[in-house]
């Protein structure tokens, strides 16, 4: 029998030595990250494994497409498409100045964060051009054909024109221009329940996402992809762009300066920002007199919401104009679930169905 201490000596050699596979810099200088995936999705007919550290690349004329499942695919630096069960794309160009893709069925949702300057995020559905013109969140249906701007604007090619869709109005996609509607942002489905509940897990790990670039830079596993070379940010040049945060073993959205509000009132941190923000708060005097230890001063608490996270981070200000979207789940649920079918009632996903 092999001493204790040898064995414990490979152990830790084995340890060691899959670091480095870990820790590989996940690096795309281009769209169509695919980020995530939940039950049976297809790269060219290749099944995709889901992995916490490989993240498969989209190729032009690549197809994605979903069986009993769902993706999320990562566009330009916070834009990301969320593709219901049994749909499918066809990425046209994945460059990011100029990034197109066409929906050929099912369902698709996109959040848009941001969209940087030299970028371009264009959608074909049906017979439409759609060119995503502001933050927001989009949704494209096949069958029927149409477009929904929860918030934003968009504007739409078809039939040789253009028309502005804006937030809360709808637009048919089906060949012959139509009239730009109202619709009820509280009709939501499951898929729109589930891009909900993945927004606010990616929201949630970019606090210590935004602290390592904070303290680390460009450098090490967690570097995605830049916004641009020709626009890097003045403050900070790792960012904006998506970044890998080992902790939570997924990827996450950079800005650059300040802070950037989802279109589902989650904040996004920059690197700048985090630090004193978050983990460093400002002091706070009570009279003349400090309470707390060393310069007199006390260090308000941040009271932590029912998804076990900060208050700062859990909701834009009240002046947000972010869409009305039943959902109800907690960040805790949602990590929990993996159940992609309609209805399900694993961390309140369960909308309307069709």
């Amino acid at each position: 029998m092999k001493p204790v201490w040898i064995a414990g000596f490979l152990a830790v050699v084995l340890a060691l030595s899959a670091i480095p596979a870990l820790a590989q810099p996940v690096i795309s200088a281009k769209s169509g990250l695919i980020s995530y995936v939940e039950g049976k999705v297809y790269l060219s007919d290749q099944i995709v494994e889901p992995s916490p550290t490989r993240f498969p690349d989209v190729k032009e004329n690549a197809v994605v497409r979903t069986a009993e499942g769902r993706a999320e695919v990562l566009l330009t630096p916070g834009v990301v498409l969320r593709l219901g069960e049994n749909g499918s794309f066809k990425m046209l160009t994945n460059r990011l100045i100029d990034t197109r893709l066409e929906l050929l069925t099912g369902s698709a949702v996109v959040e848009a964060d941001e969209i940087a300057k030299d970028t371009n995020v264009t959608l074909v559905c049906k017979d439409g051009t759609v060119l995503l013109g502001k933050k927001g969140l989009y949704r494209f249906d096949t069958a029927p054909a149409r477009l929904k701007v929860f918030d934003g604007l968009a504007t739409v090619q078809i039939a040789g024109q253009n028309v502005e869709v804006a937030g809360g109005k709808m637009l048919g996609l089906g060949g012959t221009i139509a009239a730009v509607e109202k619709f009820d942002k509280e009709d939501t489905d499951s898929l729109d329940n589930w891009s909900r509940r993945r927004g606010e897990l990616v929201a949630m790990a970019n606090v210590s996402a935004a602290k390592q670039v904070h303290d680390s830079g460009c450098a090490g596993l967690s570097f995605v992809t830049p916004t641009s070379t020709s626009q890097p940010c003045p403050s900070d040049p790792c960012a904006p762009g998506w970044r890998y945060n080992p902790w939570y073993g997924m990827i996450t959205y950079i800005p650059c300066g300040g802070a950037a509000w989802s279109p589902y009132g989650y904040r996004y941190w920059s690197p700048q920002n985090v630090a004193r923000a978050y983990y460093i708060p400002p002091p706070s005097f009570i009279g003349n007199r400090g309470v707390g230890g060393g310069g007199g001063s006390a260090y308000p608490t941040m009271a932590p919401t029912s998804g076990g996270y900060s208050g700062t981070v859990a909701a834009a200000p009240a002046a947000s104009s972010g869409p009305s979207m039943s959902s109800g789940s907690t960040a805790a649920s949602s990590a929990g679930s993996s159940s992609v079918g309609h209805g399900s009632t694993a961390g309140g996903g369960g909308g309307r169905g069709r």
